[in-house]
């Protein structure tokens, strides 16, 4: 088909050029020349244009992710190897596995050393988030919408190709991707990519085939980490907002229900300090534009809206959660409800039992949204509503109720499509079972890697059905993990996002006609008093453990050094965005958009 991308492609190197012609080459064939002099990328037709001596090398890809510029000049990015996840539908989905990243320039000699240095943080950032699980794509199947979505669309709109289809809500290098889209003979090059998590598996049930397909994406327009990024832009996108789709196939039929997830929906912020848990700030300012904002892209996308709630409704959460419902209720909107969960006191002490008193609240939701079916070919329903499911971080806490509702969705089809028998459940069938339980996990964990860095809390009753102790002592690590990565991490995390995205774009005279943001002037402070700390607490520590009797003296001693270490702590902790690793493209002067 004309409208599909390159499945395999060839790259041919020289000193001045770089070609991309397909694998399967004819003499009609058109291809892809990168002047690296002009940095001009134009379409070729006539096949003596590719030489064939004076080649730097000739090796095969998958595809162009897409063209960014650095200090150095433009940097061409490609797919080199990609993971076949799996078929649904009769088309093929791809993970991308190794990468490539190759400069237009010849070499950096007209940089400085500086800026030689800065172009290299620049090539880091790339890596930071091309090596951040997972990125999918497929040369046939656009993955940017869901599947009721690309039902409804006229037939005209398949007539496109992938990249001038695409939802760019949900691709992450449409940016990247704008000099091969601005010319549609070099579509079929390239293809959109989305960043989530996507599981094909089979599964047999009562000895009939069916098929367990959970696709996670992941919003480009509010890109960011944990901490760095939370609440809504003035546009209405929220940080951390997933979209996740379970689709079922069996005897060629095939469903698809729809979730998603998403921070709530006002401007708030929770910068690092060094302090564990930062508390949540509301900014004192008007939420309603980009809160409207928020729900009428949700409306129109879904029609109606249940937003689950699970946030504490005490402590320094309550503020937000008081917030979210005033909102929804005084601005009027008809298709969106607000459903409050205290999920830490509902289930404290391992009372998971009380999950149904949310799922019994849910249930006429459950019912009147249904979901999308397809039976030979037609469309048979819709699914009217979504469920929108937000905690303080939209992961541990979301996975399990997104997980709960995904099992319900599940079972009921089974039985529609006569693969379960009326009062059969998931939790009958052992292998089902295992396989839903741990699909969901998985979701949770990638989901959660690319937002705060680590495995998702929690997952043990997603993976399980049942909390345990080993379960919580995990939670432990990753909970000490986060910590770590959200303050001395982050800050990098989140530029690397913000460059990849197009959010910030990098002028060739950095570091020479101008400073560069990347350019770090440290203080004193920033170096002596974690010094002083360090030298503190090893004195500390020797002068307690080493007397063999303690002394006067060595009393003494030992309450300076004591002290020493206690006052430069307070003074590092009572200065500690500045000990941070703070972002510095795109959030130093703004106050609450991200």
């Amino acid at each position: 088909m004309t409208n599909e991308s390159y499945e395999n492609l060839m790259l041919v190197e020289t000193v001045e050029k770089i070609y991309i012609h397909p694998t399967q080459f004819s003499s009609n064939s058109k291809f892809v020349v990168i002047n690296r002099i002009t940095d001009e990328i134009t379409v070729g037709t006539d096949l003596k244009q590719i030489p064939d001596g004076g080649r730097i090398r000739t090796i095969c890809i998958a595809s162009v992710i897409g063209v960014i510029n650095l200090i150095a000049g433009p940097y061409l990015l490609l797919i080199k190897i990609a993971t076949r996840v799996g078929e649904f539908n009769k088309h093929v989905i791809w993970q991308m596995n190794q990468y490539e990243i190759v400069s237009f320039r010849k070499s950096l000699l007209h940089l400085s050393e500086k800026q030689r240095q800065f172009n290299q943080s620049y090539v880091e950032m790339l890596d930071s988030v091309l090596t951040t699980p997972y990125f999918y794509f497929s040369h046939t199947y656009d993955l940017s919408h869901n599947l009721q979505s690309l039902n409804y669309n006229a037939p005209d709109f398949f007539q496109q190709s992938l990249v001038a289809r695409a939802d760019e809500k949900y691709i992450w290098n449409a940016t990247l991707l704008e000099t091969f889209a601005s010319k549609p003979d070099l579509h079929k090059f390239c293809v959109p990519l989305i960043h989530g998590f996507i599981s094909i598996s089979d599964v047999d049930v009562n000895r009939k085939r069916v098929k367990l397909i959970l696709i996670s994406r992941r919003s480009s327009k509010r890109p960011g980490t944990r901490l760095f990024c939370r609440g809504v832009d003035s546009d209405g996108n929220a940080s951390n907002f997933v979209e996740t789709e379970q689709i079922i196939e069996y005897d060629g039929e095939i469903s698809s229900f729809v979730q998603v997830r998403g921070s709530i929906p006002l401007f708030w912020t929770q910068k690092p300090n060094l302090r564990y848990k930062p508390n949540p700030t509301l900014a004192p300012i008007n939420h309603s534009d980009a809160f409207t904002k928020h729900f009428d892209d949700l409306v129109l996308r879904y029609n109606r809206v249940v937003c689950i709630d699970l946030v504490n409704q005490s402590g320094s959460e309550a503020a937000l959660e008081k917030a979210f419902a005033q909102n929804v209720v005084s601005l009027g909107f008809s298709n969106v409800r607000h459903e409050a969960f205290d999920f830490h006191h509902e289930c404290a002490n391992m009372k998971w039992h009380r999950l149904d008193i949310l799922t019994n609240r849910l249930t006429n939701e459950l019912d009147e949204f249904g979901y999308y079916l397809q039976l030979r070919g037609q469309r048979q329903q819709s699914q009217d509503g979504v469920f929108r499911t937000n905690c303080i971080d939209c992961l541990d806490r979301t996975n399990v109720v997104q997980g709960m509702l995904a099992r319900l969705n599940l079972e009921r089809v089974l039985r529609r499509l006569g693969a379960l028998r009326e009062l059969e459940k998931v939790a009958d069938h052992s292998s089902l079972e295992y396989l839903f339980k741990n699909v969901w996990a998985d979701n949770g964990d990638i989901v959660s890697i690319e937002y705060s860095g680590t495995g998702a809390l929690k997952s043990d009753f997603t993976r399980t059905g049942k909390r345990n102790w080993i379960g919580i002592m995990n939670d432990g690590y990753n909970s000490g993990l986060r910590y770590l990565k959200n303050n001395f991490i982050d800050g990098h995390r989140q530029d690397a996002m913000d460059f990849f995205l197009g959010n910030y774009r990098v002028d060739g005279g950095e570091g020479a006609r101008f400073v560069s943001p990347l350019q770090k002037n440290r203080d004193w402070k920033f170096y002596a008093l974690p010094l002083l700390l360090i030298v503190s607490s090893i004195m500390t520590v020797m002068l307690t453990v080493t007397p063999s009797q303690y002394t006067t003296e060595n009393l003494l001693y030992l309450l300076f050094w004591g002290s020493m270490f206690a006052v430069t702590g307070g003074i590092i902790l009572s200065l500690g965005r500045e000990y941070v690793d703070n972002p510095v493209l795109t959030q130093a002067n703004d106050p609450h958009d991200h």
